[in-house]
């Protein structure tokens, strides 16, 4: 069996496929779509991908109850958790019908980040390829890389931030390498990988944290927020999955 952890990148999508059973066994890629990486020649069967999946009708609070949920676990790094707002928000392709639309279908009242907006195709994306092709949704789960490395951290927030002003820092980006070098999960020729051009080391991180989860997951493991995870109103998964701690 194969795995993958998918994160997004300047080529569009960064994957790391992995065998579940020999982690030397691996390749890294990148793809201008995330249907790419799900048909690649390895098949993978559990895919964990740092995008959101599933969207509400309507909001309340910040964004979706996963989000809601792993905010207070990750103390400093919540902030790297987006607020998540409505379908009708998410399919608007300019930011000010995004805001408005955002702000009437949220409570209390709530616009959309730059930041967030900015992921809105990668998210429409997966969105419109899970709609078109239910079967994978037995493969594909959603991830959030901070709640990996919390999971891989002994349950505890990372005091480390990956990057400062936009750019990698190099303290907090080591600082993740050391976990997945601590899990042994993955071997550390992959870990201390260069990324391929048009991906960052940021973007190869991220995929190599989702690429843990989906190992746990392949292994019976996995812990999904909530739990289990709701549905949205197209039947989609509504959840952010990490490892399972002992």
């Amino acid at each position: 069996m194969w795995v993958a952890g998918v994160d997004g990148c300047r080529a569009g999508w960064i994957g790391v496929l992995m065998r579940a059973d020999n982690p030397y066994e691996h390749r890294i890629m990148t793809a201008p779509t995330f249907a790419a990486i799900v048909d690649a020649p390895e098949r993978p069967e559990v895919i964990a991908v740092d995008m959101p999946i599933g969207l509400p009708e309507r909001t309340e609070g910040s964004g979706r109850l996963p989000e809601q949920l792993i905010r207070p676990l990750l103390e400093q790094r919540q902030s790297s958790v987006f607020a998540i707002p409505s379908r009708r928000a998410v399919e608007a392709e300019d930011y000010r019908e995004a805001c408005a639309i955002a702000a009437a279908t949220s409570e209390p009242s709530r616009k959309v980040s730059r930041q967030g907006f900015a992921i809105f195709p990668k998210i429409r994306e997966i969105d419109a390829l899970l709609r078109a092709r239910p079967v994978l949704m037995t493969r594909i789960y959603e991830v959030h890389p901070e709640l990996a490395f919390w999971a891989l951290n002994n349950a505890q927030a990372l005091d480390q931030p990956k990057k400062v002003k936009g750019t990698p820092y190099g303290p907090g980006m080591d600082l993740r390498r050391r976990l997945l070098s601590r899990s042994g999960l993955l071997p550390e020729s992959l870990i201390h990988a260069s990324p391929p051009r048009c991906a960052a080391a940021d973007d190869l991180l991220d995929a190599l944290a989702g690429l843990t989860v989906a190992l746990d997951i392949a292994r019976g493991g996995g812990q999904p927020f909530p739990d289990p995870p709701g549905r949205d109103a197209h039947g989609l998964p509504v959840g952010i999955w990490t490892l399972r701690r002992s």
